[in-house]
């Protein structure tokens, strides 16, 4: 009799092993697509990134599920002042004002990057982190921009992830070791025009760019637009990685990581 019940002991002990191996599996996908799933946000853009794009009327706070409570309740308030000085001169130092715009909606000032990945189980998907902790200054002189310095907290950094923002602090910009990015001009930038509210520009930026403690000399093209008293800035650069002494991030679900990614900024000066 007991010889009898073995074989449909056995069968149902590989029915519970079986299931277990596909819940942990069933369970692992769903992991990885929590670390890395998500659509990503649109690339960097004058259309979108403007003080009008964002409420006019009042101050909106940065979502409660931001994984970073110090950012999380960080108000930003898009009000717009008049231009600069009381006889409208628009020389002088301009700083990066934080309180413009929402950092939730992505109208704020911010510094970020873009990651192509292949991960088991979900495919390629674009992973998008952004800081919304930059603070900086130019300083415009007639048509002429002399001088301009932006600093980055990279420990900062946000994605639709929390999980893949911790990962960044050990691994690729490795921000527990290298907390900032800095960029600063070392050639003035002559705009076509000289400031006038509603106006455009698309110029070039050449400077020494230093992330995870290399600096290199690059050349960043920007677009900008002065509205209401705020000039908005945006521009992305390509970045390999080897360059700055960085590798890839690394993991079991991680099929590839592209060897590059895109550096993004979107900044709001407003006259000093």
């Amino acid at each position: 009799m007991t010889a009898s019940r073995t074989p449909g002991r056995r069968s149902r002990l590989l029915i519970v092993i079986t299931a277990a191996v596909v819940a942990v599996v069933a369970l692992g996908a769903v992991g990885v697509a929590y670390m890395f799933g998500g659509s990503a946000p649109a690339a960097v853009s004058l259309s979108t990134a403007g003080p009008a794009a964002a409420s006019s009327t009042a101050p909106t706070a940065a979502p409660a599920s931001s994984g970073n409570p110090s950012i999380a309740s960080s108000a930003s308030s898009p009000v717009l002042a008049a231009p600069a000085g009381a006889s409208g001169s628009l020389d002088g130092t301009w700083n990066v004002d934080t309180s413009i715009g929402s950092f939730s909606d992505f109208s704020a000032s911010f510094v970020g990057y873009r990651v192509a990945e292949n991960l088991a189980n979900v495919g390629s998907t674009t992973a998008v982190g952004r800081t919304p902790r930059v603070s900086g200054s130019l300083t415009l002189q007639g048509s002429v921009v002399t001088a301009a310095k932006i600093t980055a907290d990279l420990t900062a950094l946000q994605s639709d992830k929390p999980m893949r923002d911790g990962q960044l602090t050990h691994q690729a910009l490795q921000t527990s070791q290298y907390p900032t990015a800095t960029f600063e001009l070392t050639t003035p930038i002559q705009l076509p025009t000289a400031p006038s509210d509603g106006a455009t520009w698309s110029v070039t930026a050449q400077g020494k760019l230093t992330l995870h403690g290399v600096t290199k000399d690059v050349s960043i093209p920007l677009q900008a637009k002065l509205s209401g008293g705020v000039v908005t800035v945006v521009g992305s650069l390509e970045i390999t990685f080897a360059d700055y002494g960085m590798t890839s991030p690394q993991s079991m679900m991680v099929l590839s990581v592209a060897d590059h990614g895109t550096l993004e900024l979107q900044l709001h000066f407003r006259h000093a």
